[in-house]
């Protein structure tokens, strides 16, 4: 039972994860802010390896994976940067990001790199189904990291029900199929989607991420799922000046 696992079985509701970019805004700050935001309250962490073509991310990550790159972050030098992370840091953490990096990295190095650091799970959102189950499941299992799904207001049933098979930790539910950085939605539309997802009692947690950005939406997102991600208003938060000593207020602003 990996970290993940073991949060979601003493807390299985209201937890919230944050997600940064790993080198921004500056190379060497990831473990500091990692460091504060467990610090802070938070329950698990994302953070975010940069990669140049980051379709699924508003303005403010996209910003925030060019900084990185300018910093000079690769994956190596994340997993040089995350050999202290254990030494800092005990809540689960998670690494997110597009393929191509991990794939030119080397998927099963990546995943022996990822372990050995204390990384309890990845989150691929351009990583198809069938390419995971079929070629690259194994590593990720012998390194026991858990492989985040994605799912989205068009994601079918029977979709839905075999990626809850596949999984074995939770399941990241998006509130909309738009660019992260907006608003959660709560439409009618939207609250059947969540009923739905609700409904179908599956065996793996749902958080909800993208627009995730104030104690009202997480609120929201909690009545529907365990817990939410907050992601870009964060990030937006590392570009003030004095950012780690706002971070508990920010935390405590989200959790209430």
């Amino acid at each position: 039972m990996n970290r993940l696992n073991q949060l979601f079985a003493s807390k299985n509701n209201n937890l919230l994860s944050i997600y940064f970019t790993a080198g921004y805004p500056q190379l060497n700050t990831t473990l500091d802010i990692a460091e504060a935001l467990e610090k802070a309250g938070a329950d698990f962490l994302e953070i975010g390896f940069p990669y140049s073509d980051p379709v699924a991310d508003g303005p403010t990550i996209q910003h925030s994976s060019q900084t990185s790159l300018d910093n000079g972050m690769t994956l190596h030098v994340l997993f040089e940067q995350l050999k202290g992370l254990r030494k800092r840091v005990n809540i689960p953490v998670l690494l997110m990001g597009y393929v191509n990096p991990i794939v030119q990295y080397g998927v099963e190095r990546f995943c022996k790199d990822a372990a050995a650091a204390g990384v309890d799970g990845v989150i691929v959102p351009d990583l198809p189904m069938y390419e995971y189950e079929m070629i690259y499941r194994k590593h990720f299992e012998d390194n026991h990291l858990s492989n985040i799904f994605l799912v989205t207001p068009q994601t079918s049933d029977e979709r839905i029900r075999k990626i809850d098979g596949l999984s074995n930790s939770f399941i990241y539910l998006l509130s909309s199929s738009s660019i992260t950085g907006g608003s959660l939605q709560l439409n009618d539309s939207i609250e059947a989607y969540y009923q739905r997802i609700k409904a179908m009692e599956l065996n793996n947690p749902a958080i909800i991420g993208f627009g995730i950005s104030d104690n009202k939406s997480f609120s929201k997102a909690c009545e529907y799922a365990n817990g939410a991600i907050v992601g870009s208003a964060f990030v937006k938060l590392l570009a003030e000046e004095n950012y780690l000593e706002r971070i508990p207020a920010f935390i405590k602003g989200i959790k209430g």
